[in-house]
């Protein structure tokens, strides 16, 4: 189904069905409907959303990038893309509830995650606001665990909103296994670890509550209250005299603006130059694929860029009607996703000799620069191709861009999977080092006519 229709409606038959059924059809928060051959999704967040915008500058392009921890079907990210707001939404795997997989049926950003005692995959100051509606943070030990790593991935300047327990803990919470009677201690447990964060509480509104990350620690440092460590020996999250990393711009301007690690030469060895070069040749680049894909019709809408770089791919397919996760393969020396979330894009950190955090069939698109020559010495062709003939969903499409001699190995494997595919010159022409395979699997495969 294209977008924007997928975003209301998933064929029923897509979804894990039938330990779905009787989790997914009933309730809150997400109450999904069946009608025939249908799953018909929610839009009840409207009002709970614009109660926020009174809370949360969420107009003007100051918050570009959310994270949703314990997102159930994505409702609240697909609300927020109205405010201009791209969101990751976060949710566990279970058998009962296979939330990620019907928000990325709806075309929605999503992956298998959950807040815990590790750390998520994604880099230090990188949502503008971390939002979490009863996912239910216990009031236990970890707690200060949990806190650090919501600080460790705010931006300096960033929102973190709780809604329901122990917010407003007067208010009944019927569907939830708490009493009110411990609620109270619940949050002034979790007031004195804000407090010890240095965060200072902007709004709290009926079960909403709002709390704002410091630009910097001076005023925490004046008063001694800066929490160094804890008896997990996790640090908080230094920030800098002045605005950590430096300023972001505000969106859409984020997107083409030099990011912060590169202007402050954070990150070593990447000049100013060579990203704007990049920038430029990921345009030429998108445009020359147009050639092969029809991008603009909304039959794309889930993207992945297997090897994304300083997320040129994702910057030039924003005039499109997709979303891009972008991946940086954790083997390599250059860290480059802190640069892709401050370009106001959103990404995660991936192995491709191990499986990807998702469910089969859930990307249009994938896109591999790269990365067969990288993994050539590791788990090789097969592994990846087999991972990506997983992720890939039905009549997707998938370009590879590499050397002349792996992207002839990668055919002989597209082949073997029953993938439609063509090896075609790059943008430059014959001359140039680099051959890419395209694969449009709406188009019969040769040996099987539909």
């Amino acid at each position: 189904m294209a977008w924007p229709a997928r975003r209301d409606r998933a064929w029923y038959a897509n979804v894990e069905l039938p330990p779905l059924a009787p989790a997914k059809l009933a309730g809150p928060p997400d109450p999904v409907r069946a009608r025939g051959d249908w799953l018909v999704f929610p839009k009840g967040v409207g009002t709970y959303v614009e109660q926020l915008a009174g809370m949360v500058p969420l107009r003007g392009g100051e918050v570009r990038t959310a994270l949703d921890v314990g997102c159930g079907v994505a409702s609240f990210g697909d609300y927020l893309l109205n405010y201009g707001i791209l969101t990751m939404s976060i949710d566990r795997r279970n058998r009962h509830k296979a939330q990620v997989q019907l928000a990325l049926e709806r075309g929605l950003p999503a992956m298998i995650g959950a807040l815990g005692v590790r750390r998520l995959p994604y880099p230090t100051r990188s949502f503008d606001m971390v939002h979490c509606a009863g996912c239910l943070i216990p009031g236990n030990s970890h707690d200060e665990l949990y806190m650090l790593e919501i600080d460790r991935l705010l931006r300096p300047g960033g929102y973190w909103v709780l809604a329901m327990p122990p917010i407003s803990w007067k208010t009944q919470y019927d569907d939830l296994n708490r009493t009110a009677k411990g609620m109270p201690g619940e949050q002034l447990a979790l007031e004195e670890i804000v407090k010890k964060l240095c965060w200072s509480k902007v709004s709290e509104n009926g079960t909403i509550a709002v709390w704002r990350k410091p630009i910097n620690h001076i005023q925490c440092e004046q008063d001694a209250k800066l929490l160094r460590y804890v008896n997990t020996s996790m640090c908080l999250t230094r920030l800098p005299r002045d605005i950590a990393g430096g300023a972001v711009e505000k969106w859409p301007e984020r997107l083409t603006a030099i990011p912060p690690r590169i202007a402050s030469g954070e990150t070593k060895g990447m000049p100013i130059q060579t990203y704007k070069l990049d920038s430029l040749d990921w345009k030429k680049r998108v445009d020359f694929y147009r050639t092969y894909l029809n991008l603009s019709d909304g039959s794309y809408r889930n993207v992945m860029d297997m090897n994304a770089g300083f997320g040129g791919f994702a910057a030039a397919m924003s005039e499109y009607p997709v979303w891009v996760m972008n991946v940086v393969p954790a083997n390599l020396t250059d860290n480059t996703l802190g640069i892709i979330y401050e370009r106001g894009l959103i990404g995660t950190y991936m192995d491709w000799c191990e499986s990807f955090s998702t469910y089969p069939r859930t990307y249009d698109v994938l896109h591999a620069n790269g990365v067969f020559s990288l993994y050539m010495d590791t788990c090789g062709i097969p592994y990846i191709m087999l991972e990506m003939d997983r992720i890939l969903r039905p009549g997707g499409a998938a370009i590879i861009r590499d050397v002349p001699d792996v992207v002839h190995k990668v055919k002989d494997a597209a082949d073997r999977l029953h993938w439609h595919s063509e090896i075609v010159d790059t943008e430059n022409g014959g001359l140039d080092p680099e051959k890419l395979l395209i694969v449009d699997n709406s188009l019969p495969f040769p040996d099987h006519p539909a």
